[in-house]
Order: C-alpha cells, then structure tokens, then sequence
C-alpha cells in the first residue's frame, strides 16, 4: 500500500477538509487531492463524501480511519522510541491547549532542557482536545474539564480564581469587588454554552441565587475583551487569562471562590514513553486537587 496516499487519507479524515489537511502536512491541496483519489481508484472504492468544503468518511472510510489512527500511533511511538535511544535530542511533541496562557511557561522550559525536540501547539475548546488526545491527534493536552475517564492520565497545572472585568467608562470600574447579586441586572459578555469558564460562573450565580439576564455569546476569549472594551457588557474570565489593557478594568467577586482548574493530560497507555514523561516532569511532581 502507498504509505503517501494513506497519510493523506488520514490526514484528511482527521481534518475534515483538504484544506486543513495540506496545512498541516505542509503540502499544496491538488497533490493531497490527487493522492486521496489515486488511493480509491487503486482499490475501486469511495472514502469520502464531500460536502461544500467538508468531508465525511463513508462507512468503509470511517473503519479505515479507525485503522489509520492505531497505525500512525503507532508509528509516532516508534518515532519516540528512537528518539530516546538518542537521549531525546530529536522527535516531535505534539500539545493542544485550551488557551495559549496555561502552557507557555512549560512549554518554554520543555524547550530549554530539550532543544533538538520540534514542538507544535494547538488550541481548541476542551471537547476538541480530548477528541484529538484519544484519536492520537496530539501528545499532550491543557485543559480545564477534564472528565473522569480511565484512558487518561491527569495532572494538576494550576489553579486560578475567576474575576470579572469591564471597560474603565462603566459605573463599577471604581470598584474593586462585586458581589453576586450585582450580575443579574448586567448585561454579559460569555463564551459559547460548552466553555469552562462560563459553566462555572453560571453554576455559582445559580447557587447565590442570581438569575442572569440572556448572554451575548462570543465564540473566543480575544472576541470577548474586546466587545466588552466596547461597552457592550461585562466579561468573566480567569485571572491567568486576563491580559493587562488601559481600556478594561479587573473585579473581584465576593463569595466563595470561583476556581478554574487546569490540567496536563496524557493517554495513560502512554504516560511513559519519553518525550510525554519528560514533559510531564517539567511541570513536576503530581500536586492534589483540592
């Protein structure tokens, strides 16, 4: 089987487009096109459907995706594996975040000890880390709602409390704390009903007592400050994630703390090969999470 055509099919399954498949492969989109149809006309079979600019597997797709992920795996261990007969001075490290803030430091340091390892980073929502972690998209995953699952290993990273923040023309910007109730005649800006940081606001504001007014809903946290710098409602976001700008003013919140927690994730299967463990090292010794 022509090991190019099949890095393309399943770089193109994993993506869901050509487009984002030939970026990431670093190749033009005619070439992965042109491999992906030599591979059906090969074998007299059909593996996408195409839909505008998407595609989906047919079902003979799908089951060969499901072969291609345990067989690229399965390649970057051995990848890994000779990489750490060299004492780690080459290979590649793949992260995803969800936010650029959480991972940098450790991604720095990671760097710093192991020059000669490529990294490359991704960010996405949580649900589309974990996705690509159990599909063997990425190495390593920081992220902040981590569910219970025995097919993964967590790590605590950090721990920061929830503030809110408004332009320095509102009312409350000469304040330094808000209580609970001040929210429910406000105006919010908030991410998309999946995000971390929305969920465990709303889930205090209920548990205070507080019915919000409806949200404007804003699908990233770059999007938010800056229609919450335009006045058009108040921003929550954790205090890590809250970059310093002469427009916008940061709040506390009374009450008991609203607390976003971010971990390092890694399939426990993996959890010793060496560049996942020397990661994991970096960040140091496993902390409690209470």
């Amino acid at each position: 089987m022509n090991y190019a055509q099949l890095r393309a099919f399943h770089a193109v399954a994993s993506a869901g487009g050509f487009s984002r498949a030939a970026r990431a492969l670093h190749v033009t989109q005619p070439t992965l096109s042109g491999q992906v149809k030599e591979l059906e006309a090969a074998h007299g079979v059909r593996l996408f459907d195409r839909r505008g600019r998407r595609v989906e597997p047919t079902e003979l797709g799908a089951a060969l995706l499901a072969i291609t992920r345990r067989y690229f795996s399965l390649e970057s261990e051995a990848e890994q594996l000779l990489a750490a007969a060299r004492g780690l001075k080459s290979g590649h490290l793949r992260i995803g975040a969800d936010a650029p803030y959480h991972v940098m430091a450790a991604l720095a340091a990671f760097n710093r000890k192991h020059p000669g390892v490529r990294t490359s980073l991704s960010i996405g929502n949580s649900a589309e880390l974990l996705r690509d972690l159990l599909e063997h998209r990425c190495d390593i995953a920081v992220l902040a709602d981590v569910p219970g699952d025995g097919r993964l290993h967590t790590r605590l990273l950090r721990r920061d409390r929830l503030i809110a923040f408004v332009p320095r023309a509102h009312p409350w910007a000469k304040r330094r704390r808000l209580r609970p109730r001040d929210f429910a005649q406000a105006r919010m800006i908030l991410r998309e009903p999946g995000s971390t940081t929305r969920r465990l606001f709303e889930a205090a504001m209920a548990a205070a007592g507080v019915t919000l007014l409806d949200a404007l809903e804003i699908g990233s946290r770059e999007a938010v400050r800056e229609a919450v710098a335009a006045g058009l409602g108040v921003g929550v976001v954790s205090s890590a994630e809250f970059m310093a700008d002469p427009r916008l003013k940061p709040l506390a919140i009374d009450g008991p703390a609203i607390d976003s927690s971010e971990y390092v994730v890694c399939l426990a299967e993996r959890r010793e090969l060496l560049m996942i463990r020397a990661f994991l090292e970096v960040i140091g010794p496993v902390r409690p999470d209470k």
